[in-house]
């Protein structure tokens, strides 16, 4: 009498396992707003006392506020930088997997496709995105 058929087990399985899975992504997804909101506020707070002040002080919140944003896009390239990376790796991957699945067509050749963005993301983020 216990016995659950098996569709019925798999459809609960799934049915919570999706609940629970979106449940932790909103919760995780609120507490990083509310992290970056009291940065934000932090922030703003410590500018509004340097810039209050008299004197050489008066000019370190604008030091302040260019030093975060070259810090802010520093990160950013770096960032393009390793995301083109591994999507250039990934379509050797892929590349490397199609040539072992199918020896006589020319399949792998779809592998160029993530390989090439890559290239590009990593020439761009290297060469021609904005210096700071």
């Amino acid at each position: 009498m216990g016995y659950i058929h098996g569709d019925v087990a798999v459809f609960l399985f799934l049915s919570v396992g999706a609940i629970a899975v979106f449940s932790f992504v909103s919760v995780a997804v609120w507490s990083d707003n509310r992290r970056k909101e009291r940065v934000a506020y932090y922030r703003s707070e410590t500018l509004k006392k340097i810039a209050e002040m008299q004197g050489p002080g008066s000019t370190a919140a604008l030091d302040y506020l260019r030093e975060q944003e070259q810090a802010n896009t520093r990160r950013q390239r770096e960032g393009m930088r390793l995301g083109g990376l591994i999507t250039a790796a990934v379509g050797i991957g892929v590349m490397a997997l199609l040539r072992g699945l199918a020896h006589d067509e020319p399949v792998y050749l779809a592998g160029l496709i993530p390989l090439l963005i890559g290239i590009v993301l990593f020439v761009y983020a290297q060469f021609l995105a904005p210096k700071v």
